[in-house]
């Protein structure tokens, strides 16, 4: 019984925790409207904070976050592929190869064009 108490009592803080930070940032807010609006480098912005982006930076984000999980797989494989040896070279290849194709792919359908 003594776990689930341990455990209750750490949600019972957690819970606790938050409301606190909700109370104060309540408590904390302005309570009359700001005069100043946004502004974006000495101008006033063109357009509104929320307008949508165009769909091809959708597909720029994805590669990028292709690159991206390249260099997370690739820093622990550095660490420890004098101690594998040959494997850890060629599964490495592999993972490259995979990412190699889909950014392949993605050059053939023209998400790495600017124009």
């Amino acid at each position: 019984m003594a776990p689930f108490v341990v455990v209750l009592s750490v949600v019972g803080l957690v819970a606790a925790l938050i409301t606190a930070v909700y109370a104060v940032s309540w408590a904390a807010a302005p309570r009359e409207a700001l005069e100043a609006g946004p502004f974006l480098s000495g101008a006033r912005p063109a357009e509104h904070a929320l307008s949508r982006y165009h769909v091809r930076w959708y597909t720029v984000s994805m590669v990028f976050l292709a690159f991206d999980m390249e260099m997370v797989f690739m820093y622990p494989w550095a660490l420890v592929v004098a101690s594998v040896g040959v494997k850890a070279v060629v599964e490495m290849f592999l993972f490259l190869g995979l990412i190699l194709v889909g950014v392949l792919y993605a050059w053939r359908e023209g998400a790495l064009r600017w124009v």
